[in-house]
């Protein structure tokens, strides 16, 4: 009966591990995806000229706030950098969380 059990172990802690990889595959693959959507945002809001760069700084702030929160904290200066970069740049298709991450990441 011994043996049973040591195979039953073994076998559970096979499976458990196999689950475990496939979770962090998923996991890193949607971080992965996440960072890509950031740094396309970056690249596009980077590009402004002076008086936007001073409308995203005041915008980190409520930038930080809203990202921490997973969108829950919607400040009136994020609010306004949202709408400028928006109507500045109508192609770019970023949420506003990967707005907010590249106006962090500036």
């Amino acid at each position: 009966m011994s043996r049973l059990h040591l195979l039953s172990a073994a076998a559970l802690l096979l499976a458990v591990t196999s689950a475990s990889a496939t979770s962090f595959v998923v996991t890193t693959d949607a971080v992965g995806r996440a960072t890509a959507g950031t740094s396309d945002a970056t690249s596009d809001v980077s590009s402004d000229d002076d008086d936007d760069n001073k409308l995203l700084l005041e915008a980190r702030d409520d930038a930080a706030s809203f990202v921490a929160s997973e969108g829950a904290i919607r400040g009136a200066h994020l609010e306004a950098a949202l709408v400028h970069l928006r109507g500045k740049h109508p192609q770019l298709a970023a949420s506003d969380l990967q707005l907010a991450q590249a106006i962090l990441a500036r």
